[in-house]
């Protein structure tokens, strides 16, 4: 009878490890469609912050990387989906932060201008 309560329990602790080891092969990240969005997000906000102007590559960039994203996604490579996807979102996001650095730049250089011409008129109105 201990025989074969051993071997009982040499059984059952195979299953359980098998069972595990299966349940972990099949543990995968899901498709990165919430990483898809985001990119596509970016890019949009980037276009709408006149990026095609001011932040040219970057904005070029984003859109080469989400249409690699797209394109792996349709082909069954998440990973590689993944991963350009993220990519896309970062060039997005950085040509959006350049693209309004640019305007800001330009603002101040109106400011600046406008304050320079005051003086000179301040100053030839003292004279």
């Amino acid at each position: 009878m201990p025989a074969s309560i051993a071997q009982f329990r040499a059984i059952l602790q195979a299953s359980a490890l098998g069972i595990v080891l299966s349940l972990t092969a099949c543990a995968t990240l899901p498709p990165p469609t919430a990483e898809l969005a985001d990119a596509q997000r970016a890019v949009v906000r980037a276009s709408d912050a006149d990026a095609d102007q001011y932040a040219a590559d970057e904005l070029a960039r984003a859109r080469e990387r989400l249409a690699e994203a797209q394109a792996a996604m349709a082909a069954g490579r998440e990973q590689k989906a993944r991963s350009a996807a993220l990519a896309a979102a970062a060039l997005g996001d950085l040509a959006h932060a350049r693209s309004r650095e640019a305007v800001a730049n330009a603002q101040v250089a109106q400011r600046r201008a406008q304050i320079s011409r005051l003086r000179e008129q301040l100053d030839t109105a003292e004279d």
